[in-house]
């Protein structure tokens, strides 16, 4: 059975850490901590970068980096924090040959001239309590914001420095611990003390809620989709592994609760409108979309205590999750046999009308492969005594890494960061 290593553990921040994030496309790691900064170090050399403060006056609940595009290289960052607001920093130094090692100071020399280089851009306000979470689009052009008043807010960048709300979403019944996006479509979710998942679409100029995930049992506190990739499972009949694709079309979810479980949720049917299925459609909100959302799986059962954090890698495909037990933990999806019931995907009106024409089509199955999540890696005690608040996959940009090998960084109520590698 793999084991995590630890690799290394970055110099401890002088309080707790909320959040860590890692850039899209660059070795820059982000720390939202409860010292009212956001700390950033190397991810080549794990040395520190610099800390951006002063735009918060409470603690930095959460952390994003905006997604870059080769017509728009700039690093931006957007946080949350507790003092209601969010913030947009802009790096205004922004050089291609910038290795991201870290600063290589003389004796004597402090960070000035690097923390310069952030510009507080914009504060986002609106929000009338602690923002919990923060995040941006695939496309970066929106930004998602969630809080401790039970609302998410969608705001549109509509030009640099510049910011509308678009949507303010009511749906939860209770304080929004976290938002994310699809990393392919404007499919926004958001999780709940209020025990659900939620999923929002843009419905002509109005976001509305199109499904709710509803399964765990207590507050939900992290949440993930699945990243497009080619990922290599495990199959126990072969000799060999086999790659398994999962498509667009049925896009997944992972969620992490309270109740000491994950899930892994999965779309079973595509976008349809209201009109399409023959129902009236809403006067105010138009042909409101709404998509199914089942439970997949129910990961196996490690944790003790809630579990904070989340993470699906976009690399192997495994999740990672950690929580208040202290416990770091790795899944991995493995290929079983099976045969799996061949889904015609249609509603239930339309399956009555042709039940008598579908009915052997319903009985028939086809060979297909059915996938199991296994434990594969277990660390207890990874920050000692400290409860652990976030886990996240990164390319392994090190010098002693090979193409394709990832880390697992984990941060706690120690203020440490963990870098581990599975071996």
């Amino acid at each position: 059975m793999p084991t995590l290593h630890r690799l290394t553990s970055l110099p401890p921040l002088p309080d707790r850490i909320w959040q860590a994030t890692v850039h899209p496309t660059l070795p820059i790691l982000a720390l939202a901590c409860a010292d009212k900064a956001v700390h950033l170090f190397s991810l080549t050399t794990f040395a520190p970068l610099s800390t951006i403060d002063g735009g918060h006056k409470r603690s930095v609940r959460s952390v994003a980096f905006k997604p870059s595009t080769p017509s728009a290289p700039e690093i931006v960052l957007a946080t949350g924090s507790f003092d209601a607001t969010a913030g947009i920093w802009r790096h205004d130094n922004v050089n291609a040959e910038n290795s991201w090692d870290g600063p290589v100071k003389a004796e004597g020399e402090d960070d000035e001239e690097e923390e310069e280089d952030w510009r507080f851009a914009v504060v986002l306000e609106g929000h009338e309590n602690e923002i919990k979470g923060v995040a941006w689009n695939a496309g970066g052009d929106k930004i998602a914001t969630c809080s401790r008043d039970k609302s998410v807010w969608v705001w549109e960048e509509m030009e640099e420095d510049n910011f509308e709300t678009v949507a303010v979403l009511q749906e939860h019944s209770a304080d929004v611990k976290a938002v994310c996006w699809h990393p392919e479509e404007d499919l926004l979710a958001s999780a709940s003390y209020d025990d659900t998942v939620r999923l929002y679409r843009e419905d002509f100029d109005d976001w509305t809620c199109i499904s709710i995930l509803s399964g765990h049992t207590s507050t939900v506190w992290s949440i993930d989709f699945e990243k497009p990739h080619p990922s290599t499972l495990h199959d126990h009949s072969h000799s060999g592994p086999c790659t398994h694709t999962h498509e667009s079309t049925t896009s997944r979810l992972v969620s992490a609760s309270d109740d000491t479980t994950l899930r892994v949720w999965h779309r079973t049917s595509l976008p349809a409108t209201k009109a399409s299925r023959g129902l009236t459609p809403s006067i105010i909100r138009g042909q409101v979309l709404e998509e199914e959302w089942e439970t997949q799986s129910v990961l196996p059962q490690v944790h003790t205590r809630a579990v904070y954090g989340v993470s699906w890698s976009g690399r192997s495909g495994r999740i990672a999750s950690c929580g208040g037990d202290g416990k770091v933990v790795v899944y991995e999806e493995r290929e079983v046999e099976g045969d799996v019931q061949e889904s015609t995907d249609k509603p239930a009106e339309a399956a009555a009308e042709g039940a008598e024409e579908t009915k052997e089509d319903e009985k028939k199955k086809v060979p297909a492969k059915k996938t199991e999540w296994v434990v594969i890696a277990e660390l207890e005690g990874a920050h000692g005594v400290h409860e652990i608040n976030s886990v996240t996959w990164s390319r392994r940009w090190d010098k002693d890494g090979k193409e394709g090998d990832e880390i697992l960084l984990s941060a706690g109520d120690d203020g440490v960061v963990n870098v581990y590698t599975i071996e």
